[in-house]
């Protein structure tokens, strides 16, 4: 097929995570004030969209408190630069099974199963304008661990999202994904044209390689607005594919820690760094304006 090269492309900077990485590096923020502070620095260099999950202040461990959301989404609405909100709402269905003799019960620790309602309520609370929603179950990352994603919870966190008007973010992590959410739209449940992330690499979805990568890009919709990443050092290289594949990007703490070998990077570097390879690529980038126009949204006020 003929390359269809972006003309303009958004940044989105996926400020902390859910991961181990907390003492991994000391730039990946845990509290409220330095997610939203490293949010708002990422704003300064070039994101438009700022996708932000919370963590325990004083062990980095990831949480769903929605006090924290709440200050953070606070601090970056009350900041003196303007970005599009993302939260992510994919947490609250992470399964951990026992041996492989024992499966059942689940083990305690680590394992995360609620409700729909709860599993949005920050998102209920906060009004971003985009939040995440994991278009689908999958084996991630470590032996035991499966992240849960059934029809009938995404059919319901899909209506509750639409029905509050923030707009979802699919997170594709394999083309079954992208599957289900084409007809979650064609069930009236999302809205089209939909807004996609593609998440290339991530043990155990779809591969980095660019077959791969291809073959998720041509399952979107041509209507329908997609973004991607892929980890560590395959960051930047996908700043690049997803520019020459007619996408945007997304770099960020989240997804790689380093931004040259041997030298830790802020949230801040790696957006500069993705804005500059953008721009050297013959793109724009764009403000959080263009990208409310592209994507329909409407810019909330701070909560009351």
């Amino acid at each position: 097929m003929p390359l269809t090269m972006s003309n303009e492309v958004f940044i989105t900077c996926a400020v902390t995570g859910s991961g181990g990485t907390q003492d991994r590096s000391p730039h990946v923020p845990r509290s409220p004030k330095e997610i939203a502070d490293s949010a708002i620095a990422a704003a300064k260099a070039g994101a438009a969209i700022v996708h932000c999950h919370v963590r325990d202040p004083e062990t980095g461990a990831p949480s769903r408190k929605l006090e924290y959301y709440r200050e953070v989404t606070d601090r970056i609405r009350d900041a003196d630069v303007d970005v599009v909100l993302n939260l992510t709402a994919g947490m609250g269905g992470d399964m951990i099974f026992g041996d492989t003799e024992n499966p059942l019960p689940l083990v305690a620790e680590g394992t995360d199963m609620i409700g729909a309602s709860a599993r949005v309520a920050h998102v209920a609370e906060c009004l971003p304008e985009i939040c995440t929603l994991d278009c689908g179950t999958m084996n991630f990352a470590e032996a035991d661990y499966v992240m849960t994603n059934t029809p009938g919870m995404l059919t319901t966190m899909g209506r509750m999202m639409t029905d509050l008007g923030v707009k979802p973010e699919i997170e594709a992590f394999d083309t079954g994904h992208l599957w289900y959410a084409k007809q979650l739209v064609a069930d009236g449940v999302l809205e089209a044209p939909a807004l996609v992330q593609l998440c290339m690499g991530v043990p155990w979805g779809a591969p980095n390689d660019l077959n791969t990568f291809m073959a998720m890009v041509n399952n979107v919709p041509p209507d329908w607005t997609f973004s991607a990443f892929s980890l560590g050092r395959n960051q930047m290289a996908y700043v690049a594919a997803a520019v020459l594949a007619g996408g945007h990007v997304r770099v960020g703490l989240e997804d790689n820690l380093w931004l040259d070998k041997g030298v830790l990077a802020e949230n801040w570097q790696l957006v500069e760094r993705a804005g500059t390879l953008i721009e050297t690529m013959g793109a724009r980038v764009m403000g959080p304006a263009a990208v409310r126009e592209k994507l329909g949204l409407v810019k909330r006020a701070p909560t009351p």
